[in-house]
């Protein structure tokens, strides 16, 4: 089944409705076009903020908002709720999981990445990352349920296990999750058991190599690490993890640590968009593009975010972060309106704003400038400030901007956490059958002759 065979405009085909993929589409609100928007779930998510939602800061929500509601002003845009398949290159069609083809003039993907275990995807089960919503929620569950139980728990072994938080990788994810498990077990749940202190959790933070952040420069990774310890949190560095299983992480020469909650956020790998139009890849599966985001061979198909392993001035990898996204949406979509036009545009050229890491309540570090003479560097409490406002800024929709504000300020003056809510599945027990009760019209006509004559 083709997807509207009469165009009487060109069609621009989006997939992945994340930072990128959204920024393109946005852009696009005045083309002369047909702007299609495939994604498989029916919100753009704020990532960025995905690890508050899994200690208990932040309503799944507050950082999300429907697709279609954002892009509702534009006429030319649709939105269509499917899975990708694949891409037909050879006829400029995209593949659905239900079937469907998809006419397209110009291919936009921006499909994301998934976490990345090195060879070892059955660590996975046991150390789940955190990209999605669901990826979230069940860490939500994970940790929150680690404190329950450890409250009913009389193995005092068992309970040091159930209050040890394992998280490996020492990049932004980790030492932002590091730090918000401390101040939850700390500040927010210290008063609310009777047979446990939540004080005495440890929360130990293990990466691979000399120092975190190495994206920043050393002396913030240096303020990061103090920063962390101050809130309890011990760091272990130069720690390449070895094993992970539902005991706990073994790394290092013969070093082990026996926890039931391990996070992960020591890598990403690419979605499987390359494969679909047969792309050379990097070792992360990222397609390797063109100085204009195209996909050598195929001039009409770009790959943004994520997604891509594009260049920078100096010939090094962009890094995958939201502003890279974004500026390479922005820069897709005038490049696709300059050839509708008949024009051109230059090379995609990334302009690095800065990078942020929050650690904790009022401590953060930020880092301004792309080379190291135009450098500018800020840590502590007013880093922790131009963080949020960076944060709530890039947020869609002014409902969620007052959310996380609100929920913010409540936090901070009181310590608590709102939504500290246990729910879904647990993946650590087996499911119990169903109780089966007698119901109207449940049982045979004889015996319920049987059950009235009784």
């Amino acid at each position: 089944m083709r997807y509207m065979p009469d165009k009487p405009q060109p069609r621009i085909v989006i997939v992945g409705a994340g930072f990128g993929g959204l920024a393109a589409a946005q852009a696009l609100a005045d083309a002369p076009a047909e702007v299609v928007v495939v994604d498989r779930h029916n919100y753009h998510l704020f990532q960025p903020l995905l690890y508050q939602v899994a200690t208990a800061g932040l309503s799944p929500a507050d950082i999300a908002a429907p697709i279609r509601s954002v892009l509702a002003p534009q006429a030319n845009t649709s939105v269509i709720l499917a899975r990708v398949a694949g891409v037909d290159a050879a006829r400029n069609e995209l593949v659905t999981t239900d079937g469907r083809r998809i006419e397209y003039d110009y291919l936009v993907l921006a499909t994301g990445a998934r976490h990345a275990y090195f060879g070892r995807d059955e660590w996975e089960q046991h150390a789940p990352g955190i990209k999605k919503i669901d990826d979230a929620i069940h860490l939500r569950r994970k940790i929150l349920l680690a404190f329950e139980r450890a409250e009913n728990e009389p193995d005092p072994d068992e309970r040091r296990a159930l209050l040890t938080f394992a998280i490996v990788g020492g990049g932004p994810t980790g030492v932002e999750m590091a730090g918000a498990i401390a101040e939850l077990a700390r500040k927010a749940l210290a008063r609310d058991f009777r047979n446990i202190d939540p004080r005495e959790t440890r929360v130990i933070l293990i990466e691979a190599g000399p120092r975190l952040l190495p994206a920043f420069d050393p002396d913030l990774s240096e303020v990061a690490r103090r920063s962390l310890e101050a809130l309890g949190v011990e760091v272990r560095l130069g720690a390449r993890v070895m094993d992970c299983s539902e005991r706990g992480v073994s790394f290092g020469p013969g070093d082990a640590i026996e926890s039931r909650c391990i996070v992960w956020g020591a890598g990403v790998r690419a979605s499987q968009a390359a494969k679909w139009i047969g792309a050379e890849t990097d070792n992360v599966g990222r397609a390797k593009v063109g100085p204009d985001l195209t996909v050598p061979g195929h001039p009409n198909v770009f790959v943004i975010g994520d997604t891509a392993h594009a260049l920078d001035m100096d010939g090094k990898p962009l890094p995958g972060v939201a502003p890279v996204a974004k500026q390479q949406g922005r820069y897709v979509a005038q490049a696709i309106k300059a050839r509708l036009r008949g024009a051109s545009v230059p090379r995609f050229m990334y302009r690095n704003w800065g990078s942020l890491a929050t650690i904790g309540r009022r401590s953060a570090v930020v880092q301004f400038g792309a080379t190291p003479d135009r450098r500018r560097k800020l840590s502590g409490y007013l880093a922790w400030w131009l963080w949020g406002i960076a944060h709530i800024a890039f947020l869609i929709g002014f409902r969620n901007r007052v959310s996380v504000v609100t929920n913010w300020v409540w936090s901070y003056l009181t310590f608590a956490r709102g939504t500290r809510l246990i729910t879904g599945p647990d993946p650590d027990q087996p499911v119990e059958p169903a109780r089966v009760g007698i119901v109207p019209g449940s049982v045979a006509p004889a015996e319920r002759e049987r059950a009235a004559a009784a």
